[in-house]
């Protein structure tokens, strides 16, 4: 008796090995650009923080400028009444 001989067909098994390996290599390529962005988040963040800590060292002096411009003005003004109550004296 002679016994006959199955064959199976493996091409879509081969097609879908072929699927998967591209599915790993593109996961493998997300998993690096997800870490590359994660550090690259990190590091704007510090950033920020160190821009924000300079700004609020700026604000602080420019704040007082401002302060010091309106006490300045308002001295300024109390002092052009005196001098116009002095010459409407006219000692």
């Amino acid at each position: 008796m002679a016994m006959k001989r199955t064959t199976i067909d493996l091409e879509p098994i081969d097609r879908l090995e072929e699927k998967v390996k591209v599915l790993v290599s593109v996961l493998d390529r997300l998993k690096v650009e997800h870490a590359r962005a994660a550090d690259e988040n990190l590091r704007l963040s510090r950033e920020l923080d160190s821009v924000r800590s300079r700004l609020a060292e700026v604000e602080g002096p420019a704040s007082e400028v401002t302060s010091l411009k309106e006490e300045r003005d308002e001295i300024r003004t109390r002092v052009a009444d005196m001098l116009s109550q002095l010459e409407a004296l006219n000692l």
